[in-house]
């Protein structure tokens, strides 16, 4: 027989006698046991059989027992896993992912997949956590074979409003005298800073790029009776209203300085209309009173359009003639701002939890984010927990306006504050709070509130646009409706042939006339006033701009490769560039740009702009002619239509392009064949002579036909974008 048939018989023999063991042991003696793999002697290797010790055997059947019970209980879960649905219902919800569908239905994600062929979605861009809109589901889920039913929404648990509020209002009798807080506001080179610099003993005014203030400075100045006052000098420059507008929201007084040769100027106007609409009290300083064409009168009398009437005409608006260069009655224009401030009875509480306005703010390289701020309630020591917008601080240090450390900084007076996480907006109001905990508490509400307002936005915004799919999509369908399946296949392949063979590279390039910016500032009033003004660009039609990025800060690496990325230009205003960064962005070919002032940089970026758009052809008339009469002559087999022509304007050259206007309409434009005088080639006919003329394709003439010479010549375009300066 067979050696391989009696080793089988033999290994049969074996299982036999285990399983007559198995069935010989009670039931109820449950434990658990033990098996070895064995080799046996006569099987060749390879062959192994789990042979049970016999002789624990409570042991055995425990082991066997328990593998029945979890086997079963494997399988019933595997049970429990699928639901077995047929025509069954499937409950759905909105804002389902393709996995929950799937899910819920108790199919693979592939089904889903193929369910969505049959709808506009683009499969390419479809991921297991994708969100799908209800008809999408309703589709799915019939295109199935089931029913659906919706389920019953949960109602999500209000979240807790944890932000931080403002005190309730102080008792009069806590309230204490403060510093008023003045804010000196006017048209560009009128002479603000200037005064500042006189007011102060400073010499800022020579330190500013181009005698233009460029960020909000915050000064305390020490009069000689010993009252103190708090200048916030905003800049003057058209550019910059937005900050000029933050500014008074702080303010107590508003000091107007209008040139006395200038008058009122379109940024005058505009300071006082940021002075009414924050419900400030005015005082007009009339500045360079010293030079010979100065007119006070003339700028009293131009204020009376605007409603800011001055005293000597009724009204209670304090005028003072000032020189600020020269230092004459300033110490008047003081006097008056300070009885304006007795009058007003400014006072503060100096107790308890801190209050304030950041003025604006800053990164240092030793510091970290700092900012300059007004402190309007309680007073602010080291120590203090602070949260202003999405960010917060636990002041380390705090600095007067001349860098010096202070201990403590009290209602009305400015202080530069070291400690925060991250930098503040300017304008952003500043309380402070018990804890870091609590501080973490208040930002993790108010990022929370923005993340929910910027997905309602963003919701809106993926809604329109699957609003414009779907319709682009059904338009599609309605063309290749009456195309079989294969054929619809076939047409949209040609469609998007060129899009799926073209390189990435080649994609970005398809929109070249984008300018990609990286905009880098001093100071966050600075980014924020260049913002402003990009905000008005209005020509995307004529070249797209996108804002990559913005922040503080000198120019770093990461600007470079950001900038190499989108293949932009770096813009910084007040901002330093080392030697390796710039050896980095040479070796990457990215343009960095520097400026100190802010009306340079905007033309800067008009310059860049004009470099991006396409250029447009020019045509310029070289001559004209007239056809008189006409003829043809024969070439070989060919009649060629020949026109005879007087120039009566410039001259007709051969070499430059031609058209033909018949009754005002151009009907051809092209090269001349052959162009003739008495029967002989010529390259040039001048004015008064006549000629014998025959195009590049055979066109018939008319007598009367106009004959224009014409060069063609590109020429940039320049963008028709206007900042308002």
């Amino acid at each position: 027989m067979n050696r391989g048939l009696l080793l089988r018989f033999e290994n049969l023999v074996q299982l036999h006698g285990t399983c007559r063991q198995l069935c010989a042991l009670p039931s109820r003696e449950v434990y658990g046991a033990q098996w070895k793999p064995m080799q046996l002697s006569v099987h060749p290797v390879g062959s192994l059989l789990l042979h049970p010790q016999l002789w624990p055997k409570h042991r055995l059947t425990s082991a066997a027992l328990s593998q029945s019970r979890y086997l079963a209980t494997k399988e019933g879960t595997k049970k429990r896993k699928k639901i077995p649905l047929a025509r069954g219902e499937v409950e759905i919800r909105q804002k389902m992912t393709v996995e929950e569908l799937a899910r819920a239905m108790g199919k693979d994600i592939d089904h889903v997949y193929e369910a969505l062929l049959y709808t506009d979605i683009n499969l390419d861009s479809v991921e297991p956590d994708s969100v799908l809109r209800e008809d999408h589901i309703k589709m799915i889920v019939q295109k199935s074979g089931m029913k659906y039913k919706s389920a019953k929404l949960k109602e999500e648990k209000e979240r807790k409003n944890t932000d931080a509020v403002k005190r309730p209002p102080a008792d009069p009798a806590v309230l204490t005298p403060r510093p008023p807080v003045v804010t000196i506001l006017g048209h560009v080179d009128h002479g603000k800073t200037t005064l500042l610099d006189s007011l102060r003993k400073t010499q800022v005014a020579s330190m500013e790029a181009g005698g233009i203030t460029q960020h909000i400075g915050a000064f305390i100045v020490h009069m000689p009776s010993g009252e103190k006052i708090t200048f916030l000098d905003t800049p003057g420059h058209a550019a910059f209203s937005a900050m000029r507008a933050r500014g008074t929201n702080v303010t107590d007084i508003v000091i107007l300085v209008v040139a006395a040769e200038d008058g009122v100027m379109q940024q005058t106007i505009e300071s006082i209309q940021h002075a009414k609409n924050a419900g400030v009290p005015l005082i007009l300083a009339i500045n360079k009173c010293d030079k010979p064409e100065a007119d006070p009168e003339r700028v009293k009398k131009e204020l009376l359009v605007h409603d800011v009437v001055c005293e000597e005409f009724g009204g209670d608006v304090q005028a003072v003639n000032i020189s600020a260069l020269k230092g004459e009655n300033l110490m008047v224009l003081a006097e008056a701002t300070v009885a304006l401030a007795e009058m007003l009875e400014l006072k503060a509480d100096a107790t308890g939890l801190v209050e304030g306005t950041i003025i604006e703010s800053r990164k240092d390289k030793g510091k970290g984010p700092l900012t300059t701020a007004i402190i309007q309630r309680g007073t602010l020591r080291k120590g203090c927990v602070l949260v202003a917008g999405k960010t917060w601080a636990k002041v380390r240090f705090l600095f007067d306006e001349n860098g010096k450390a202070v201990d403590a900084a009290s209602p009305g007076i400015p202080v530069e504050i070291m400690g925060w996480k991250e930098s503040p907006s300017a304008g952003d109001e500043i309380l402070e709070v018990e804890s870091e905990q609590r501080a973490q508490e208040v930002i993790a509400w108010r990022t929370y509130v923005e993340q929910q307002e910027k997905m309602k936005k963003d919701l809106e915004v993926i809604e329109a646009k699957q609003k414009e799919q779907r319709l682009e999509y059904e338009k599609k369908q309605q063309k290749l409706a009456h195309l079989t399946w294969r054929q619809r296949k076939a047409v949209l392949y040609k469609a998007n042939k060129h899009l799926m063979f073209s390189r990435p590279k080649e994609r970005t390039e398809m929109d070249e006339n984008t300018l990609s910016l990286i905009v880098k500032g001093d100071v966050d009033g600075s980014v924020e006033a260049i913002l402003n003004i990009l905000d008005s660009y209005d020509c995307e039609d004529e070249c797209k701009l996108d804002i990559v990025y913005f922040g503080m800060g000198d120019i770093s690496e990461n600007d470079i490769n950001l900038a190499e990325a989108f293949n932009g230009v770096i813009f910084g205003f007040s901002v330093k560039v080392n030697e390796s960064i710039k050896k980095l962005a040479d070796k990457k070919g990215i343009k960095i740009k520097l400026h100190n002032i802010i009306y340079k940089l905007i033309e800067d970026l008009k310059d860049e702009l004009n470099s991006r758009m396409p250029p447009t052809v020019v045509e310029t008339t070289i001559g004209e002619a007239s056809v008189l009469d006409t003829f043809s002559v024969t070439v070989g087999k060919n009649k060629i239509p020949v026109a005879g022509c007087r120039v009566h304007k410039g001259l007709l050259d051969r070499k430059m392009k031609f058209k033909l206007i018949r009754n005002r309409d151009v009907i051809w434009k092209g090269y001349l064949s052959s162009l003739k005088h008495h029967k002989d080639d010529v390259q040039v006919i001048k004015t008064g002579m006549d000629c014998g003329l025959s195009l590049d394709k055979n066109l018939e003439f008319s007598i009367g036909d106009e004959i224009i010479c014409y060069e063609e010549k590109e020429v940039q375009q320049t963008t028709s974008w206007d900042p308002g300066f």
